[in-house]
């Protein structure tokens, strides 16, 4: 201190500097010493650092997959989901509530009025899950019920043979058209043209093959996995039903998009006898609607799977305090001779939250390590599944783990660094 005072830079600077790095280099000295203690300790860091750089990288690559694969349809859709909704929230069928109002008359009924010049084309939709049987072949696939204006609304094309069409649509014919991936599957290299496959014991004839498109749509249903059927077969024969899961309008322009929306509450709250807007037992979305709702519901599972993954960190916090309380145990008689030879209670608070920072931050860059190297692995092995998953991590949430695992150190090492810091010299001297 006196060279500061008397204006030699030099030695106040060695001076600090010691300070910061002695106990640094004892921090050092005693993880070596004990060498599996310190691993485990540092683990719960390297668990708790590289769960929250994996749920980051994940959820937000998730999130972005899912938004790219709804713009990815087409930006003049206006879809109806049954169930009432806030406009800022999803509709109760969003989360798996079954709910029965909407139904194929309301669909034609949009479709053919004069008021809606706006629509160029409509589908109902249905979906579920089936077992497709072919001689010594079962493939378990998703069942689409739609109607024949499906390849319009969802702008796809056929790859072989054709699509039902209407007169099959509501008469119940037992005729299929197959996704890419489960004609592979089913028939590999061999035409499945005019061939029958079983469905819930009954014969159906493929008709015709969809091009291969991949994932798209609202639930990141593949229509390459899926098999699709006339709306009404779907609806009677196999799913025993008479309600629509949605419906979907391809509007001429994305400009009238709005006028379009109001028109179809304007004739779905007429059939069902709505007065009160309030109790609407529909929603209408459109794709931007659709995104901010996708938006919300992920963010909120991010968020969610982030708190748990932060429980891992708390848990490493607690084996750091674990043990600094042991090492100041052990070290009681260290302590008192530092303070005999004139340490400070200050000097000795200082060193027992660098040991435990020092120790923290090695979990934390190990941590960051684990967490960039799994994310990295986990982007490769989903898109060799056919999904165009991007890695995205983000310095940020790098920054923020950096930070978390220094704040876990001092935060967890002050109670164990006071307790230290109060030790006499005469006791600690004496402790055996």
């Amino acid at each position: 201190m006196k060279a500061c005072l008397d204006g030699k830079a030099g030695g106040c600077g060695n001076d600090i500097a010691m300070k910061f790095w002695n106990p640094i280099i004892i921090s050092y000295k005693n993880l070596m010493a004990t060498k599996f203690r310190s691993f485990l300790t540092i683990l719960g860091v390297v668990i708790g650092v590289a769960s929250v750089i994996i749920i980051m990288a994940v959820g937000r690559s998730a999130q972005a997959l899912i938004i790219d694969q709804i713009q990815g349809i087409g930006s003049n859709l206006v879809v109806i989901l049954p169930g009432a909704s806030s406009e800022d929230g999803p509709p109760a069928s969003i989360f798996g509530i079954a709910v029965t109002t909407l139904t194929y008359d309301d669909l034609q009924a949009i479709r053919n009025s004069r008021r809606l010049p706006e629509i160029e084309d409509g589908a109902g939709y249905v979906a579920g899950s089936i077992a497709v049987d072919y001689r010594d072949e079962n493939v378990n696939a998703s069942l689409t019920g739609t109607t024949a204006s499906y390849l319009v609304v969802e702008g796809t094309e056929i790859e072989q043979g054709r699509f039902f069409n209407e007169e099959e649509e509501v008469n119940l014919s037992r005729v299929v058209v197959l996704g890419n991936q489960v004609a592979k599957d089913i028939f590999g290299e061999e035409n499945p043209l005019n061939k029958r496959v079983k469905i819930r014991d009954q014969n159906f004839q493929i008709i015709g093959v969809l091009e291969e498109r991949g994932t798209s749509g609202f639930g990141a249903q593949s229509q390459d996995d899926s098999v699709f059927m006339p709306l009404k077969t779907a609806q009677k024969n196999i799913l025993g039903i008479n309600h629509l899961g949605f419906v979907r309008f391809k509007i001429k322009s994305p400009e009238l998009i709005n006028s379009a929306k109001a028109g179809i509450t304007i004739i779905l709250r007429d059939r069902h006898g709505i007065k009160d807007p309030s109790n609407d037992d529909f929603s209408v979305r459109d794709q931007a609607s659709a995104l901010e709702i996708i938006t919300t519901v992920t963010n909120a599972l991010r968020y969610f799977l982030l708190a748990i993954g932060s429980i891992s960190l708390i848990v490493g916090g607690v084996g750091i305090m674990n043990i600094m309380l042991v090492a100041v145990s052990q070290r009681i008689r260290e302590v008192g001779l530092r303070k005999a030879v004139g340490a400070k209670n200050e000097d000795i608070l200082y060193q027992f939250i660098i040991e435990s920072a020092t120790v923290s931050s090695v979990g934390g860059v190990i941590g960051i390590v684990f967490g960039v190297l799994i994310s990295f692995l986990i982007a490769i092995v989903v898109q060799a599944l056919g999904y165009e998953w991007p890695l995205l991590i983000s310095p940020l949430s790098i920054l923020i783990a950096v930070i978390i695992s220094i704040s876990i150190g001092i935060i967890f090492g002050s109670y164990p660094a006071r307790k230290a810091s109060k030790v006499s010299p005469m006791e600690a001297l004496r402790y055996e």
